[in-house]
């Protein structure tokens, strides 16, 4: 198998690319917005990440629709493939952790 370089790395890693795909500007907030079982239309979609470029926003669409991840329905929107809902469990540990530690000062 050939490996494929990733920003930064020739090991074609797979963790490495995830995280390439993932740290990319408004990614992981398309990820999120499309969490659970909702579908968004492109329009609903900027309004829900506070106004994202529209150019920007439709790069990540199409870099997520590659991946994997997202996918379009006709008519319907954009929503998670049975792998970007497989990816937003695996954040629910990441989510709780994050939930704890914005309350470190609080008390």
């Amino acid at each position: 198998m050939k490996k494929t370089g990733v920003r930064g790395s020739r090991s074609g890693r797979p963790i490495m690319a995830l995280l390439d795909l993932l740290g990319r500007r408004w990614s992981l907030r398309i990820i999120w917005e499309l969490r659970g079982d909702r579908s968004l239309t492109s329009r609903a979609l900027r309004a829900a990440c506070d106004e994202a470029s529209p150019t920007v926003l439709q790069t990540r669409l199409s870099e997520l629709r590659q991946a994997g991840l997202v996918e379009l329905m006709p008519g319907d929107g954009y929503r998670l493939t049975g792998m970007g809902k497989d990816l937003v469990e695996n954040f629910q540990p990441l989510q709780r952790f994050a939930e704890r530690w914005s309350k470190r000062g609080a008390s």
